[in-house]
């Protein structure tokens, strides 16, 4: 794969770069309808799979949020046609890397000297590039070590990257008026997070104390000797991603369950103990060692959750809604799903989708042991997938719903709930509370 030597940090740059892949995507439509008149077989799944392609290379030689972004809609598999999340799942893994000169002068920049210097041996090739740094292998005083090296100016491109996203955003998703604000400047903020290398090694360190009792579960070591606010070095962990482990393991398996379970309980931890989360639960975040334990990595996006958020939020997973309606209507109000301008007509819609949702999405806490390989559990998530993307009602209605706390937390949840389906676990819900 080829190697970068300039990434555009500046507004007008990056948004050309964009121009560019529109006028690709126009070209493929233009061959799509032809071979549409000419009855061709299978040419709407071409055209999304051309498309899928030419917005994945755009995005990656962007990086930072633009990749990002892609990586965040990986995530979310029953909102996107296959071809468009099978593309976008190579922002967690396949992303051209930086060249070997641009990152010596990185590592002099931030660690004062040549990486052969600092370290007593580093690898020139980067072993994984993503989206914001990419990371080598070098070797200390005997340890093997993983350094993670930021890409120049993600930092500075972020505010840029989003207001080019904003107006397709608003327009997707029927946002209106000024409190728009409050969303992109969360997604922004925890953008910004990131990019802050000093800030993701406190939280690191502080997770895996807080953590250090869940059985089955690693972190890495971590060394702010030899980092910085752009440069982090940790322990070099060894194991498979999740997506392949699954490719060498049976689906029915016992250690399945043992990896679902310490992932449950290291998420409900976090969640209901600590007040605050891994918020980027996807497969290339965690690693599968020999030994079967699941290994946490990257702690630049953590959500904390404050209280008059957590408390009517998870207080609906214990609400019997048919019995409650007057205080499931209060909830919705605390939560900002229901607005006090809103229509007769609109709280009545409202009421009744969240309902539903809330119904579907809280199922696994109503239930001791729940199996998240469960089809009809799956067959109802991509049916709400299916209503949310595709009722019209919903599109002429003010889109503005949601506590901005919505964001990250049921990403958390959906990333969640994704792995342990690829796993096909079986977890017990309440186990994680005897290590609170």
């Amino acid at each position: 794969m080829k190697s970068l030597d300039y990434i555009p940090t500046n507004k007008i740059a990056r948004a050309s770069n964009l121009v560019t892949t529109g006028i690709k995507l126009g070209g493929n439509y233009i061959k799509y309808y032809s071979k549409k008149a000419l009855k061709v077989e299978g040419s709407r799944q071409r055209l999304d799979e051309e498309n899928a392609k030419d917005i994945y290379n755009s995005l990656k030689t962007l990086k930072g949020s633009a990749l990002k972004v892609a990586q965040m809609l990986s995530m979310e598999k029953n909102l996107l046609p296959r071809e468009y999340a099978d593309q976008f799942s190579l922002s967690q893994f396949s992303v051209p890397p930086l060249s070997w000169s641009l990152v010596k002068k990185l590592i002099r920049k931030y660690l004062g000297a040549n990486p052969d210097s600092v370290f007593d041996s580093f690898s020139v090739q980067s072993k994984n590039a993503a989206s914001i740094g990419q990371v080598h292998q070098a070797t200390k005083n005997g340890k093997k070590l993983a350094v993670k090296v930021q890409y120049p100016g993600v930092a500075d491109s972020i505010s840029s990257d989003l207001s080019i996203v904003k107006p397709i955003a608003l327009r997707m998703f029927n946002l209106k008026g000024q409190d728009t604000d409050k969303y992109f400047n969360e997604v922004e903020n925890k953008l910004m997070e990131e990019t802050d290398y000093k800030l993701e090694l406190e939280q690191s360190q502080w997770i895996a104390e807080q953590c250090k009792a869940i059985p089955f579960l690693r972190f890495p070591g971590y060394y702010p000797e030899f980092s910085s606010e752009k440069i982090l070095t940790m322990d070099w962990m060894e194991g498979l991603h999740i997506s392949e482990y699954l490719s060498v393991q049976p689906q029915e398996s016992q250690m399945n369950h043992r990896l679902g379970q310490t992932l449950w309980d290291f998420y409900m931890f976090q969640i209901h103990h600590l007040k605050k989360v891994h918020a980027d639960p996807h497969p290339g975040n965690f690693l599968i060692d020999e030994s079967y334990n699941l290994v946490a990595l990257d702690f630049g996006c953590v959500k904390a959750i404050p209280d008059d958020f957590y408390h009517p939020y998870f207080e609906l997973s214990d609400l019997k809604i048919e019995n409650n309606p007057s205080r499931f209507q209060e909830i919705l109000y605390d939560l900002e799903i229901l607005r006090t301008e809103d229509t007769d007509n609109e709280v009545v819609y409202f009421t009744e989708l969240f309902g539903r949702l809330i119904n579907v999405l809280t199922l696994p806490f109503t239930q001791r042991e729940f199996d998240f390989g469960d089809a009809i559990f799956w067959g109802e998530i991509n049916s709400l997938s299916e209503t949310l993307s595709s009722d019209k009602r919903l599109r002429k209605m003010n889109g503005n719903r949601g506590s901005k706390h919505f964001i990250y937390i049921n990403r958390t949840f959906f990333g969640l709930y994704s792995l342990l389906n690829d796993l096909k676990a079986k977890v017990d819900t309440e186990a994680f509370r005897k290590y609170c």
